[in-house]
């Protein structure tokens, strides 16, 4: 009977201990849905009705500036990172492992990410990574998450990475995921940016977020999510990678629990502040390193 009692008392101890970590949050859940390559420049025109309804219920800027080189691993990391390349140390395209060495790096032997944070604050938190470009995965210090996965035919079958999101948040409630598209940039490269196969691909995108958006719905914890959409960099032509603002200003969207409305915010935000808000959201203590800085108006 004693030992049934300490049991118990085990179990509740562990139950709300969990549950107090989430009680000075502004949301249980956060979904960061990451749109490759796509520009600020476009949002005007683009037919994105479930990305601009969540715009109108939320907060979002289209200044947003992307870290040089404006091109994708140094950008992605740079997001997941809280910092600049010169202290994360990846610095081109496709980096793998840094280019000058990281300032710091955690537990894991990898420059500190917000996942590795929340794992930290939180050893029972569910966290996941999706990802069509499989250079996400050098980036999010996979020892920290509990799932990760490369819809590796994504061409192929285009909706192979939100049947993935969607299968997974129904099936284990993350409360951090982020689903990151390779497009458009691909579609960038092929056709070229501010075509009609950009905007094509766009409209097509929104459907998939709106299926994301769904499932949150369904599964029943919405009202205790916020989901942030963004990009690594925008494109020129069928390029990117310099210093033009189209290639460098990419949107930020953030809607849900405990977000205000604001038409749109005129703080300064560059790259690495998304790690830091999502990090203020869930009330975690940021390192030192760090230099992003959370959005703290867009919050009631």
């Amino acid at each position: 009977m004693r030992n049934k009692k300490i049991l118990q008392f085990i179990v509740c101890f562990v139950f709300f201990a969990h549950f107090s970590l989430y009680a000075g949050t502004k949301a249980k859940h956060v979904i960061l849905i990451g749109l490759d390559g796509w520009g600020s420049y476009s949002v005007e025109k683009a037919d994105m009705p479930v990305v601009k309804k969540l715009m109108a219920e939320g907060a979002y800027t289209l200044k947003k500036r992307a870290v040089l080189p404006s091109s994708s691993a140094v950008n992605w990391a740079s997001m997941f990172m809280g910092a600049c390349p010169e202290l994360h140390g990846y610095t081109e395209w496709g980096s793998r492992t840094p280019e000058i060495p990281s300032r710091v790096l955690n537990r894991h032997g990898i420059f500190p990410t917000i996942f590795g944070l929340l794992r930290d604050a939180d050893p029972k938190a569910e966290i996941g990574c999706l990802y069509e470009w499989d250079g996400i995965k050098y980036l999010v210090d996979t020892l920290s998450l509990n799932y990760h996965a490369q819809a590796a035919d994504y061409e192929k079958f285009p909706t192979l990475l939100t049947d993935m999101a969607v299968k997974y948040i129904k099936e284990k409630k993350p409360n951090l995921l982020a689903v990151v598209f390779d497009n458009p940039d691909h579609v960038g490269h092929a056709d070229g940016h501010d075509t009609p196969a950009y905007y094509a691909k766009l409209t097509e995108l929104d459907g998939y977020i709106g299926q994301i958006v769904e499932a949150a719905k369904e599964t029943g914890i919405w009202d205790d999510t916020i989901i942030i959409i963004s990009a690594d960099h925008g494109g020129i032509g069928k390029g990117h990678g310099g210093k033009t603002l189209q290639e460098l200003e990419t949107p930020f969207v953030i809607a849900g629990k405990n977000v205000r409305r604001i038409p749109e915010f005129e703080e300064s935000m560059m790259q690495f502040d998304i790690a830091a808000t999502i990090a203020y959201i869930f009330n975690l203590e940021t390192p030192q390193v760090w230099i992003g800085r959370p959005m703290k108006q867009v919050f009631k």
